[in-house]
């Protein structure tokens, strides 16, 4: 298995692509093994990526009473979770809190709302917030608003937002198994418009939803299809009272495993480690920018606390990461 791991390395060190073909029998790699496909994935993000690691923080601008039943979330309604629940923040908040996140040493800032679409009086309230923290700080723009028209995604450029965040969550095969009121297609097409915009697309999912191994694979491949350079990388905290509360968790060292062959097939993108990271990885979190990631979503995700922000920059200062995208 090592010289497999040194062989599918070299050729993407030498800018070749490599296929399901190339990766598929690395899901196999165990024990100490995955250290030295961590390794391989390791030197493939500092060749392609330098020594930067991308911090990011999100904002929940509007809670729970998503009508999707997307299994993993606790923000639908079709579910019965504690859940914060809340309409759409004020300009004031909104902006207050991006400035508190610039000052905590993030570089980008995310808004991100529940539900399929925005109303048009909320969705100029967001035009409005952006526009302000765009004047008042230095913070990169992103937001996650559901489905987007080519009009609004207009809208969003002008103001100074550079990227969008829709992820389809799962590999294809696997979609109809985790959500029924929208479907994997629907969710590409919101990509597509967003990169004829010249956005930034952030897009990618979340492992631990019942999904197999190969099929974490086939979701790699998809974003690698759709030509996406930043892929946050999500598992699953289940959340009482979701379909998905009893799940069983991935083990860390297959987390860090995923992560490396995610590294191997986008070896140019932003992996960024995201929701899950604190339950799932614990003490093995700085080990995943060591096995190709490089950028974390810092500070509170959108139902569950995250770390102490301040924690993230010393594990990142500690592994020699400067902090940029």
């Amino acid at each position: 298995m090592r010289r497999e791991i040194r062989k599918i390395g070299d050729k993407v060190l030498e800018g070749k692509g490599v296929g399901m073909k190339d990766v598929l029998p690395l899901l196999g790699t165990k024990g100490p093994d995955v250290l030295d496909l961590a390794a391989v994935a390791n030197r493939v993000r500092e060749e392609f990526n330098g020594n930067k690691i991308d911090l990011c923080s999100l904002l929940s601008v509007k809670s729970g009473k998503c009508p999707e039943d997307c299994a993993f979330c606790a923000q639908s309604a079709h579910y019965k979770t504690e859940a914060p629940v809340y309409p759409l923040m004020d300009i004031e908040r909104i902006v207050e809190e991006a400035k508190e996140a610039q000052a905590k040493g993030t570089g980008r800032f995310c808004l991100i709302t529940s539900g399929r679409e925005l109303s048009d009086r909320e969705f100029e309230t967001i035009l409005a917030a952006l526009d302000r923290i765009r004047r008042e700080t230095t913070l990169d723009l992103d937001c996650s608003l559901g489905t987007l028209s080519e009009e609004r995604a207009e809208s969003l450029r002008k103001v100074g937002v550079t990227r969008y965040n829709h992820n389809v969550e799962t590999a294809e095969s696997h979609f109809p198994q985790i959500c029924s009121t929208h479907s994997f297609r629907d969710r590409v097409k919101t990509v597509e418009v967003l990169k004829e915009r010249g956005f930034s697309v952030c897009c990618g999912g979340i492992i631990g939803l019942g999904e197999s191994p190969q099929q974490r694979l086939e979701l790699v491949f998809s974003l690698k299809q759709l030509g996406i350079d930043c892929i946050p990388f999500n598992i699953l905290n289940p959340r009482p009272g979701t379909p998905l509360e009893n799940s069983e968790p991935i083990p860390p060292m297959e987390v860090i495993k995923t992560i490396s062959l995610f590294r191997l097939v986008l070896p140019k993108g932003t992996i960024k480690i995201a929701g899950g990271r604190e339950a799932n990885l614990r003490d093995l979190q700085s080990l995943a920018l060591l096995a190709g990631a490089n950028g974390l979503i810092v500070g509170n995700y959108l139902t569950t606390p995250g770390r102490n922000a301040e924690d993230d920059l010393t594990m990142v200062r500690d592994l020699g990461f400067k902090l940029g995208a």
